[in-house]
């Protein structure tokens, strides 16, 4: 008698664990669906980065690539752009930063042509529009004027142009993102 007793309470035991392990694959199996849905569409990883071409920029020259629904100007900076940018002092700028503060590559400034006061497109990234007072960039809803490094000097704007997180593939490639 006392044999059954303990076979009843092994098989009892070997029914118990079998029945909670197959609810927690159950519930595994269950979950994993939902958790999936949760990770981004294909489209919204492909947004995440962007690669541009830098070949066929020249000096003095600014293309646009549009990251994530935003404007970023990539700039092939000349050496009077670059020692303009460098001549201006910091002292007294809202949101002061150094030019190489703003670039990883001295003649490569990349930047989102977005203005931080109000979401506005700045003016000055295209051959022929207004510049404004410090030869950059002149944002005409409100009157904020950026230097050609995207630094803020004078207008309602808050901070300098956004800079995007980037970085150099090789001397032609950028990454955006």
């Amino acid at each position: 008698m006392a044999d059954v007793a303990r076979d009843d309470k092994t098989r009892r035991d070997f029914l118990q664990l079998a029945g909670w392990t197959g609810f927690g694959l159950g519930v595994a199996l269950t979950a994993w669906p939902l958790i999936h849905s949760m990770n981004p569409s294909a489209d919204v990883r492909a947004l995440a980065t962007v690669k541009a071409e830098l070949s066929a920029v020249e000096p003095g020259m600014a293309i646009t690539v549009m990251w994530q629904g935003k404007p970023v100007w990539v700039r092939h900076m000349t050496e009077d752009d670059i020692a303009q940018a460098e001549a201006l002092s910091t002292e007294g700028m809202r949101d002061p930063a150094t030019y190489a503060d703003r670039v990883e590559r001295r003649r490569w400034l990349v930047q989102i042509g977005i203005c931080t006061h109000l979401g506005c497109i700045p003016l000055g990234h295209k051959e022929g529009e207004p510049k404004g007072d410090y030869d950059g960039y002149f944002c005409p809803c409100h009157g904020s004027h950026y230097d050609n490094a995207g630094r803020i000097h004078k207008g309602p704007a808050p901070r300098n142009l956004d800079l995007p997180p980037y970085r150099f593939l090789d001397d032609a490639t950028l990454e955006i993102g």
